[in-house]
């Protein structure tokens, strides 16, 4: 587990809420389900003892996690509302939400964060000097953003390189071209009220033209 941190300095809170946490060390006189609040961060999971707490009980990392609904782990009427997170080499952390809903909420949140982690490598360009590979963030403040632009901007201007008089790359046409720091992907459903409100979808690829 990773040494607690104050939750000002942990980054974008993605989701947050109340949750029963199952402990490994319970007493004979200890409760199994102990109540938290717990908060989901871009790679990181916290649970605090209350929702005004300043230091979080425990953190781990959820990358090469795995979260699944797990109604084994309960016998009454609320083991459709449990959920787990397993971690390999390290330990399973059990919890329960407050009805079946939440509880597949906060499982599908955390399996979209996974795919997300996994797919944040873009390739620099060929002719950079040092062969590395450039991590983007679509959730993170604009300087983040603006920094990785740089290596994701295609250049209009640069000709085709060729390989045996094949293209080994494909020119995307029109907007396509421009730099991917004003490209944002929905997180979540988003229905607009008004007929000046975008309405868009989880993983819908955004556009901005202005700001």
């Amino acid at each position: 587990e990773m040494p607690p941190k104050p939750i000002q300095d942990t980054g974008i809170i993605l989701k947050q809420g109340y949750l029963e946490k199952r402990s490994r060390d319970h007493g004979f006189f200890g409760s199994e389900w102990q109540k938290r609040w717990c908060v989901l961060k871009k790679r990181n999971f916290y649970y605090y003892n209350s929702e005004k707490s300043k230091q979080p009980k425990g953190t781990f990392s959820i990358e090469h996690c795995s979260a699944r609904m797990a109604s084994h782990l309960r016998k009454d009427s609320r083991k459709r509302c449990c959920f787990e997170l397993i971690c390999p080499g390290k330990r399973t952390y059990e919890f329960t939400a407050p009805s079946p809903e939440e509880a597949e909420d906060w499982v599908d949140q955390i399996q979209f964060l996974l795919k997300d982690l996994s797919s944040l490598t873009i390739p620099c360009d060929e002719d950079e000097d040092e062969e590395e590979e450039e991590v983007y963030n679509d959730v993170d403040s604009s300087d983040s953003m603006n920094t990785t632009s740089h290596n994701t901007t295609l250049n209009q201007d640069e000709p085709n390189m060729e390989m045996g008089g094949e293209d080994i790359y494909e020119v995307l046409p029109g907007d396509a071209q421009r730099d991917y720091a004003n490209y944002y992907q929905g997180l979540w459903d988003c229905s607009g009220d008004n007929p000046d409100e975008l309405s868009f979808r989880r993983g819908d690829l955004i556009y901005i033209l202005s700001k």
